[in-house]
C-alpha cells in the first residue's frame, strides 16, 4: 500500500485520490440567488443528507484548486441564505456538466445549460424543472474550512419542502431507483449510473442479531471458494437449519458425494441468488 500524509502531499494529488476513493458521491445541483436577484446554478458532489428530523442536508463548494477563489454559490447563500437542492438523473447529466463551468459572476447558468427555472414556494431561488426531486432549503450555517485551494465551505441546510415527480414513483408511491435513474460522481471525469444492472438488493441486518461470521464452522469460514460477502450473508441468519430439514434437503439433491470445493461452489451460486437457507442446508449436508 502507499501511505499519504495530507501535510506532505500536493493538494491536487491528494484531491485526486480522495475523490477517486470516496464514491460514488450524490450530486447536489444547487440553485441560489444573490442580493440583486441574479440566479446561479452549479453542481457539487461533496454532498449528503444528515438527518430527517429535522431534515438536514450539507454540501460543500470547495475553493478553486487553481485560483483559491470561493464559488459564487457561497457568496450567494451568505447574501440570501436559501438554496434549492436538485437531484441529478442520467438524462440531464450533460446539461448539468455545462452548468459546472466557471462562468463570470452574474452569468445565468439556467440559460447557459438550457434548464427550465420554476418558482419555489417558500424561498427565492428557482427550482430546476427537469430534476425529478427538488428540495427547498434554508441555510442554517456556512462553515469555512480553510483559505487555500481545495478548502471546503460547508453549507448546512434545513429542508423545508420536497417536490417529487410522480414519474419516478412506483405503485406504492415510493421512489423507484430505476425510474429516478440517478448519477453519482467518481474521480476525474468519471460518473456512475445508479440503475439497471448497477443496482442490487441486500437485506439489512435483522432486528434479532445474526450469528456472525465468527460463529461459522471453521471449514466454511476458511473456505477458498466463499468470499467475504458470502460469509456475511451466512452470518446474518439468526439460527441454523434443523437437522431434519438438512437431511430432507440432502435426500432431495439425489447427487453423488461432492468434494468440499464443489459444495462450496454450489453454495456460492445459491448465495448469489439470495437463497441463504438452501445454501446453509447444502453446506451442512456434508456433516450429516
Amino acid at each position: 500500500m502507499i501511505t499519504l500524509s495530507p501535510t506532505d502531499t500536493p493538494q491536487n494529488i491528494l484531491h485526486g485520490h480522495l475523490v477517486s476513493a470516496v464514491g460514488p458521491r450524490p450530486v447536489c445541483f444547487a440553485s441560489t440567488i444573490d442580493a440583486k436577484g441574479n440566479p446561479n446554478l452549479s453542481p457539487f458532489s461533496f454532498f449528503n443528507i444528515f438527518g430527517s428530523n429535522p431534515p438536514i442536508a450539507v454540501f460543500s463548494p470547495a475553493r478553486s484548486g487553481r485560483t483559491g477563489q470561493v464559488k459564487d454559490t457561497v457568496h450567494n447563500v451568505l447574501e440570501v441564505p436559501e438554496v434549492v437542492i436538485n437531484v441529478v438523473s442520467y438524462n440531464m447529466v450533460q446539461q448539468m456538466s455545462l452548468a459546472s463551468a466557471e462562468y463570470p459572476r452574474g452569468v445565468n447558468e439556467f440559460v447557459k445549460s438550457g434548464f427550465t427555472p420554476i418558482a419555489s414556494e417558500k424561498i427565492k431561488p428557482f427550482r430546476v424543472k427537469e430534476s425529478p426531486v427538488q428540495m427547498e432549503c434554508k441555510v442554517l450555517e456556512v462553515k469555512h474550512m480553510g483559505n487555500g485551494g481545495g478548502s471546503g465551505n460547508l453549507i448546512i441546510c434545513e429542508i423545508l419542502l420536497v417536490h417529487i415527480s410522480e414519474d419516478v414513483l412506483n405503485a406504492d408511491k415510493k421512489i423507484d431507483p430505476n425510474k429516478i435513474d440517478l448519477v453519482g460522481r467518481m474521480g476525474g471525469n468519471w460518473y456512475c449510473r445508479a440503475s439497471g444492472t448497477a443496482l442490487f438488493e441486500h437485506a439489512q441486518p435483522m432486528a434479532n442479531l445474526g450469528i456472525g461470521v465468527d460463529a461459522l464452522p471453521a471449514a466454511i469460514r476458511n473456505s477458498k471458494v466463499l468470499t467475504g460477502n458470502d460469509l456475511g450473508k451466512l452470518g446474518n441468519v439468526t439460527h441454523l437449519p434443523a437437522d431434519e430439514d438438512i437431511k430432507t434437503y440432502k435426500a432431495s439433491l439425489n447427487k453423488k458425494t461432492q468434494s468440499k470445493e464443489e459444495l462450496h461452489t454450489e453454495a456460492k451460486r445459491l448465495l448469489e441468488q439470495n437463497q441463504v437457507e438452501e445454501a446453509w442446508k447444502l453446506l451442512l449436508s456434508e456433516a450429516i
